[in-house]
C-alpha cells in the first residue's frame, strides 16, 4: 500500500481529500503545518485549526501530526511580502507560500516520514507523462487554484496527488456533511496565507513604518493625504477618505502610485487611466518547459479573472514581455501573470513593469 502524507489545514477541502485518498486505497497520514506564531492583534487560528484536524482525523481513522515551519515561512515568504510592500507593490504571498513551504520543507518532511506521495486540498489536477509533470485546471473552474501554483518546478510536482481535481466544491461540502465531519460547514479561509484575516493596515503597521504623503488628482491638484503607498492598490475605491465628487462623476479611485515623490494619484469618472497594453514579468517559471521564445497563449493577471489572449516573448535574461490582445484594467506590479494553454497551466512570473 502506498503512503500519502496529506497537508491537512483544518478546512473542509483537505478533510474530504483525506477521505477520497482512503477510498482510493492509500495509507493516509495527516500533517498540519504551523507556520505563523505571532499574535500581534490577537488573531491566530492555528490552535483551532489543529483541533479541527484532530477531530477529522479521528473520524476518518487516520494518524495526524503537526510540524512547525514558522522560521522558514518568515524567512522565505514573509520577508518577501514585507519587502514588496515597502516598495509600494502589491505582492501575492500565497504563490510563494506554495513554492517555498507547502512544496518545499513540507515535501521534504513528508518524504522523511516515508511518503510515496504528498497531497493537498488544492482545486487543480496533475498528469504524469513519460517523466514530465503537467499542472492541469480543476473540473470546478470557479475554484481552480492553478494560479497559485504557477511557480512549482518539475521536481516539486513529481510525487503529488490532487484529490479534488474532478470534484465540485458543492460536492465537497455535501460529502463532508454526509460523512458527518465536524468542519463540514466551516468557512473557507481567506486573507494572507497562514496569517489569515485581520485588520490589514494595523497588521502592516506592526512591521513597516508609515510614510504619509499627498493624494493628488491626475492634474496634480492636492485633494488629500494618504496613509502610506503600501496600503493602496490600483483601481481601489474604498478607504481613500475623499468622499464623493462635486462634479458627480463617480467615486475616486487609485490611478497610479508615484513612488519617487511618495504621491498617490487618483481620478474619477473615466477609467482609461487604469488601462494597459503590455507588461514585463520577472522570476518567470515554466511548467514543464518554455514552449518557445515567442508564442501566443492565454493569461490571468489576477486570480479572479477570465483568461485573456496574449503574445509572449521571452528574453535571454529570462524575463518575459507580454502584449495583451485587448487592453487590461488595473494590472498591478507585484502580482503574478499566469500563462495557460487549454486546460494546462504552463507557468507564470511576477508583474514587474506595466505599460499604458
Amino acid at each position: 500500500m502506498k503512503t500519502v502524507v496529506l497537508g491537512m489545514s483544518g478546512g473542509v477541502d483537505s478533510a474530504v481529500s483525506a477521505w477520497l485518498l482512503k477510498q482510493q486505497g492509500y495509507d493516509v497520514i495527516a500533517l498540519f503545518m504551523h507556520n505563523w506564531e505571532e499574535t500581534t492583534d490577537g488573531c491566530c487560528t492555528a490552535e483551532q485549526d489543529f483541533e479541527d484536524v484532530k477531530r477529522v482525523s479521528g473520524k476518518l481513522g487516520i494518524p495526524y501530526y503537526s510540524v512547525n515551519f514558522a522560521k522558514e515561512y518568515k524567512e522565505r515568504v514573509f520577508s518577501y511580502f514585507l519587502d514588496e510592500y515597502s516598495k509600494g507593490r502589491t505582492p501575492n504571498p500565497d504563490v510563494l507560500c506554495n513554492r517555498e513551504i507547502k512544496f518545499g520543507p513540507f515535501l521534504q518532511y513528508a518524504k522523511a516520514m516515508g511518503a510515496d506521495y504528498i497531497a493537498t486540498g488544492h482545486y487543480c489536477g496533475i498528469r504524469h507523462d513519460n517523466g514530465v509533470h503537467y499542472l492541469l485546471k480543476a473540473k470546478d473552474q470557479s475554484k481552480d487554484q492553478t494560479y497559485f501554483l504557477n511557480q512549482l518546478s518539475q521536481e516539486q510536482l513529481a510525487d503529488v496527488l490532487f484529490p479534488l481535481q474532478s470534484v465540485d466544491k458543492s460536492d465537497v461540502r455535501k460529502l463532508a456533511d454526509e460523512l458527518e465531519l465536524s468542519n463540514a460547514k466551516k468557512k473557507d479561509s481567506t486573507g494572507i496565507c497562514f496569517i489569515g484575516e485581520r485588520n490589514f493596515r494595523s497588521f502592516l503597521q506592526t512591521y513597516l513604518p508609515n510614510q504619509t504623503g499627498k493624494i493628488v488628482d491626475i492634474n496634480g491638484k492636492e485633494v488629500g493625504e494618504h496613509m502610506g503607498l503600501m496600503y493602496y492598490t490600483l483601481g481601489q475605491r474604498r478607504g481613500l477618505g475623499l468622499g464623493g465628487t462635486k462634479e458627480g462623476q463617480g467615486r475616486w479611485f487609485v490611478a497610479e502610485k508615484d513612488l519617487i515623490n511618495n504621491r498617490l494619484i487618483v481620478s474619477h469618472g473615466d477609467e482609461s487611466v487604469l488601462m494597459s497594453r503590455s507588461l514585463t514579468a520577472t522570476n518567470v517559471n515554466w511548467i514543464p518547459s518554455l514552449p518557445s521564445a515567442n508564442f501566443t497563449c492565454t493569461a490571468k493577471f489576477r486570480y479572479r479573472q477570465s483568461e485573456q489572449g496574449v503574445d509572449v516573448s521571452v528574453r535571454q535574461d529570462g524575463k518575459a514581455d507580454v502584449i495583451f490582445h485587448e487592453k487590461q484594467r488595473a494590472v498591478t506590479p507585484g502580482q503574478f501573470v499566469v500563462f495557460y494553454r487549454g486546460d494546462m497551466c504552463i507557468g507564470g512570473g511576477v508583474i514587474d513593469t506595466v505599460f499604458k
